[in-house]
C-alpha cells in the first residue's frame, strides 16, 4: 500500500506568509525567527514585496479600465417626496431630503438649542405650521445667543 507524501511548504514560502501577515517585519527579525540567514530573510522579503507590487498594479490596471469621466457617469435624481412615515421612530418630515434631522444634529454635535434650531427649520415646511416653526428657531437660536454672550 503506497502512502501519499503530504506536501511541504518551503522555509521560503513561510517566510513570505510571514512578511505578508506582519508587514512591518524586518529581515533580521525574520531570519532570527526561521532561524537562517538574513540574506535569505532580504531575499523573501523582497519576493514578498514584488508579489504584493504586482497584485496592486494588476489592480490598479482594472480600476483603470472602469473609470469613466465624471460627466458619463449615471446621476441618480434628487428628490423632495417624503418617504413613508413611522410618526414615533422616523417621522416623514424630518426625512425629507433623504438625511434624517438627527442624524444631522448628532454628526454636526449641535448644542441643545442649536439642535432644536434645525429641527424646527428643517421640518418648517413640512409639518403645517411654518411660520410658527420658524418662530421657535429663532427663539432657540435667541437662547444659543444669549448663552454664548
Amino acid at each position: 500500500m503506497a502512502t501519499t507524501k503530504k506536501p511541504t511548504t518551503s522555509r521560503a514560502a513561510k517566510m513570505r506568509e510571514y512578511f505578508a501577515v506582519n508587514p512591518t517585519a524586518t529581515p533580521s527579525e525574520v531570519a532570527k525567527k526561521f532561524k537562517t540567514t538574513y540574506q535569505i530573510a532580504y531575499m523573501a522579503k523582497k519576493s514578498m514585496d514584488k508579489i504584493v507590487s504586482e497584485a496592486v498594479y494588476e489592480i490598479g490596471k482594472r480600476k483603470a479600465a472602469l473609470w469613466q469621466p465624471p460627466e458619463l457617469l449615471p446621476v441618480p435624481p434628487i428628490t423632495m417626496e417624503e418617504p413613508a412615515a413611522d410618526p414615533v421612530n422616523h417621522p416623514a418630515h424630518y426625512k425629507v431630503g433623504g438625511v434624517e434631522t438627527i442624524d444631522f444634529i448628532e454628526a454636526k454635535r449641535l448644542t441643545y438649542h442649536l439642535g432644536n434650531a434645525v429641527k424646527y427649520i428643517s421640518r418648517a415646511d413640512h409639518k403645517g405650521n411654518r411660520l410658527q416653526d420658524l418662530e421657535k428657531a429663532k427663539w432657540y437660536l435667541e437662547r444659543a445667543i444669549a448663552q454664548s454672550s
